[in-house]
């Protein structure tokens, strides 16, 4: 009980200081940009608000408490997807009855699915084919709309999404030796470093070999480094995390043990990762799908090595240095 509670005072302090330089940020972002006041003051409580609910997939305590409300959890993890959506649409006279629906069902299927579908391989590899083709299809850049074009509003739902599929998967599916977390630990910092490392000496001659980069972009600057730091952040605690944990920490585990065959699990999933890269871009981008998939065998013995931390510190590191360095 002790633990439970100091899990959930480390999730409230978080969020609390999450929402006070989130918004010191996005006030600044707004002020650069020239988004208009009224604008802001919509926008950002609902960002917040969905910045807190994906926090809460992170913390040991705020599960538990999830969990302890059994059989109606998945209705109050649908009833979740709605408020951002609500109050960005209500507000700018975009509601839509029929967007309204179509973003309920979405997150009723997607939710429910382990309540009504057995934890078998494959509706497992339906479970995530059909979250990946919800984001792909970009419906969420249609359901938010924001009358100044800029921010785009379609992040509010891709985050309602990505925190659903890992909430779907932790609570209600199960997703037994898979240590979801976002802190490395030191092991897990040094294993993802070393295997970046590994990374970056593999495929930089092969990026530079098809193509697919001509030369550095960036200066080292003072600016170019807090650019780094910060893109490293979202890199580690967003993209890195969900991507390794539904590629490595579950498609990966999941074919392994259905082949018998760890190796096998490995390069089939890297195979499946690069190809959902063939969309970035021009389709199809195989220069890039090459790439993503030779990237997918480092993180994938990354996480054999250290488990899901370690590949996120390989993947947010190599994602960050092409970011910040090739642009």
């Amino acid at each position: 009980m002790m633990q439970m509670q100091s899990s959930l005072n480390r999730f409230l302090f978080t969020v609390l200081a999450v929402w006070v330089a989130g918004s010191i940020g996005a006030v600044f972002y707004a002020h650069q940009q020239n988004i208009p006041t009224g604008i802001t003051a919509v926008i950002l409580p609902a960002l917040l608000l969905e910045v807190a609910m994906y926090l809460a997939t992170g913390f040991e305590g705020v599960r538990s408490r999830l969990l302890a409300c059994g059989s109606a959890l998945p209705a109050l993890l649908v009833g979740s997807a709605l408020p951002g959506y609500l109050l960005t649409s209500v507000a700018f006279g975009g509601f839509r009855v029929d967007h309204f629906a179509l973003l309920t069902a979405l997150t009723a299927i997607f939710v429910f699915w382990y309540r009504v579908l057995p934890r078998r391989l494959g509706w497992d590899l339906l479970f995530l084919a059909f979250g990946a083709a919800v984001v792909l299809s970009k419906v969420f850049g249609d359901l938010y709309v924001n009358p100044a074009v800029k921010p785009k509003l379609d992040i509010l739902g891709r985050m309602m999404w990505v925190r659903l599929g890992i909430m779907s998967v932790l609570l209600l599916r199960g997703a037994p030796g898979v240590d979801y977390g976002f802190i490395p630990r030191v092991r897990e910092w040094a294993v993802g470093a070393r295997y970046y490392a590994y990374a970056l000496a593999l495929i930089t001659p092969l990026a530079f070999g098809l193509g697919f980069v001509q030369h550095p972009t960036a200066a080292f600057t003072g600016k170019t480094m807090l650019t780094a730091a910060l893109t490293f952040a979202g890199m580690l605690w967003f993209v890195a995390l969900f991507e390794e944990l539904f590629f490595r920490g579950l498609l990966q585990q999941w074919l392994s043990d259905s082949m018998g065959n760890t190796t096998a699990g490995l390069l089939v999933t890297s195979v499946l990762f690069g190809s959902a890269h063939l969309g970035f871009g021009r389709f199809p981008n195989w220069k890039f799908a090459i790439i993503a998939t030779c990237a997918g065998v480092i993180y994938g013995m990354a996480y054999a090595r250290a488990g899901l931390r370690g590949s996120m510190v390989t993947h947010a590191l190599l994602a960050t240095t092409w970011r910040v360095v090739f642009g």
